[in-house]
């Protein structure tokens, strides 16, 4: 009797074991999640008989690693693609993320040193460069204010000593 009970467990055990098989292959065609809860559901078994066989684990773990197409016709997408599709995506961002930041930590410099009063104003460079111009321009006119004034009082000098020479003859 005890044969007749360990033959009748072994073949219950064969049944659940096809089961599971089954619900893979089904939910790898039909693009079902590939889960220990949904594959042990959609078998009728629990979930520990799954993690009680290794090898049916271990067969759940590959089929949810590689996702095939369902048509076949186009190119095959696994597990490794898509996260090797999501690093080069995140990889892209960051450095997106970066140079924004980038951005913004000058805008917001900028505009807290030129608010708080110790930055100098937008155009600082051409105001200094006016300034220079207009005061080298001052020094010329000032020089030439200088030697026009000398020739003013030397043509006064010469104008009185015209004057007195000829009001000493006349």
């Amino acid at each position: 009797m005890t044969n007749t009970m360990n033959d009748g467990r072994q073949a219950d055990i064969e049944r659940r074991r096809a089961r599971v098989a089954s619900a893979i292959d089904t939910a790898r065609r039909d693009g079902t999640p590939l889960t220990v809860s949904a594959i042990a559901g959609a078998a009728g078994v629990d979930r520990t008989f799954l993690y009680r066989h290794r090898d049916l684990l271990e067969a759940l773990h590959t089929a949810a690693h590689e996702l095939a197409t369902p048509t076949g016709t186009g190119p095959t997408v696994t597990r490794a693609s898509l996260q090797a599709d999501l690093a080069n995506a995140t990889a892209r961002l960051a450095a997106l993320v970066h140079q924004l930041e980038e951005r913004l930590s000058k805008a917001l410099g900028e505009e807290t040193w030129r608010t708080s009063g110790m930055g100098a104003p937008i155009g600082v460079a051409e105001l200094i460069s006016r300034i220079t111009q207009l005061e080298q321009r001052n020094v010329e006119l000032t020089r030439a204010l200088d030697e026009r004034q000398g020739e003013l009082d030397a043509s006064r000098a010469a104008n009185r000593d015209l004057t007195r020479a000829l009001n000493q003859r006349g």
